[in-house]
């Protein structure tokens, strides 16, 4: 898998992928504790439909982005979608009701289903050889996957410094971050 850095266009976009991965992951755990101060007990509704929400945008807008964007427009697509999502991010810095949370994680990951597609569309023009493709793509999935287990634990120990809404403004600079490289 080193021979993959070996290749500066996939180290860039790996690279982008993890700083994005970490500030989500950061957000995830935000999102959470921004719905138990809002909806107190009923904070499980909440994230429960803030998940369905999130499921929702990646079955409808997925496919659609996927067969909407142009293969020169790709490396365009994906600052713009960074960039996107790091506004609706900084948003959730500002919620004060339940409601205003739907919204924005509607449109949030709405900008991360059409990212996703795109992503790895650009690490299969990337890496063309299969060995390197199949290497790159599960290097990219080990990483959405560490994601899931790491956050939690950088999450409780950032917020023994800092309050929690401050990982919405993590995120934004992760995304922007991303969007750079």
């Amino acid at each position: 898998m080193f021979e993959l850095f070996q290749i500066p266009a996939f180290r860039t976009l790996f690279t982008a992928q993890i700083i994005a991965l970490i500030g989500t992951g950061l957000t995830t755990i935000a999102l959470a504790l921004l719905a138990f101060e809002l909806a107190g007990n009923e904070a499980s509704i909440v994230l429960g439909t803030a998940l369905a929400i999130k499921m929702i945008a990646y079955v409808i807008i997925s496919p659609a982005i996927t067969g909407l964007i142009r293969h020169k427009h790709q490396k365009q697509c994906l600052i713009l979608f960074d960039l996107l999502r790091a506004i609706f991010v900084m948003l959730l810095f500002f919620v004060t009701s339940v409601w205003q949370i739907y919204v924005l994680i509607f449109f949030l990951q709405a900008f991360s289903a059409g990212f996703t597609p795109i992503y790895q569309s650009v690490i299969s023009d990337i890496l063309k050889e299969d060995r390197l493709f199949i290497k790159g793509a599960s290097l990219s999935r080990i990483a959405y996957n560490l994601e899931n287990i790491l956050s939690p634990t950088f999450a409780l120990l950032i917020l023994t410094f800092i309050n929690y809404s401050s990982f919405f403004i993590a995120n934004t600079i992760c995304f922007f971050l991303s969007a750079a490289l």
